[in-house]
């Protein structure tokens, strides 16, 4: 039976959120956020910028300009100026896991909005995951390699982006999930330096499974998954250094196991 929802205006909204939550461990920060949003085009008003991550000075007049937006839209909050100090420094940031988040959410309210069923989001939505920042960074560590990692730099550091870099990663699988794995991984940079994204799938891609394993196309029907998903993640990423490997291969060579750093199974 059709149901009419209805929203707040985006005036009433920013006084007044109603947030649907994405984590109950994180209960309190969903609110925090939401303080921390306002306050970001507060200071892109003022300095024409995003805060620079780990800048003392910047970290300052942020915290405060939370403050004065949490009293000017009356809401009544405890500023918590520590995860307001977090997300200053990780705002200018790009994680690709979390872009792939933002954009299935955002794909999924469009389906919602086309064919009129299932409930839309109500009505703001925040997610983070903070707890995959290593702890210690300083603003050195953060600074511009001038490389199309520099995104996930200004959030992880140069340390942890070259650690990701020498990664030997095993991904058995090649399907729905094994497609969305591998394209996260190639745009991280997964292996790309000394490491190595290996790949194996013993299946051969058929129409059936083109509307939901996206790095395969009609023509490469009855191609091996495992060549061809590999292929496709080198195009998005060409210094990735992925490559496919047979199953039969896998199980003859039992030192290869060895020399795997991470194995995801994906079957």
């Amino acid at each position: 039976m059709p149901t009419s929802v209805h929203f707040k205006s985006m005036r009433d909204a920013l006084k007044d959120p109603e947030i649907l939550p994405t984590d109950f461990a994180k209960f309190e920060q969903p609110y925090q956020h939401h303080i921390c949003h306002l306050a970001l085009s507060e200071f892109q008003k003022s300095a024409g910028r995003n805060p620079k991550p780990y800048k003392a000075e910047d970290n300052a007049t942020f915290v405060n300009l939370c403050k004065e937006v949490n009293e000017k839209h009356s809401l009544g909050l405890e500023v918590n100026a520590q995860l307001c100090e977090e997300f200053a420094n990780g705002c200018s940031g790009q994680l690709v896991g979390v872009q792939a988040f933002i954009g299935g959410t955002a794909a999924q309210e469009v389906m919602k909005a086309c064919s009129g069923k299932f409930m839309p989001t109500k009505q703001w939505l925040y997610f983070d995951c903070v707890e995959v920042i290593p702890p210690g960074l300083k603003e050195a560590d953060c600074e511009s390699t001038d490389s199309r990692y520099d995104g996930q730099v200004l959030c992880l550091g140069k340390e942890m982006n070259a650690k990701i870099a020498d990664q030997k990663w095993f991904v058995v699988g090649a399907g729905a999930i094994g497609c969305e794995l591998l394209k996260n991984f190639a745009m991280m940079g997964v292996g790309h330096n000394k490491g190595m994204l290996t790949v194996t799938d013993m299946d051969t891609i058929e129409r059936s499974n083109l509307n939901r394993q996206f790095l395969f196309r009609s023509w490469d029907v009855t191609k091996m998954k495992s060549d061809t998903a590999c292929n496709a993640v080198k195009e998005m990423n060409p210094i990735s250094t992925s490559h496919h490997i047979r199953t039969e291969s896998v199980l003859k060579q039992k030192r290869f196991i060895l020399t795997v750093s991470l194995l995801t199974c994906m079957v």
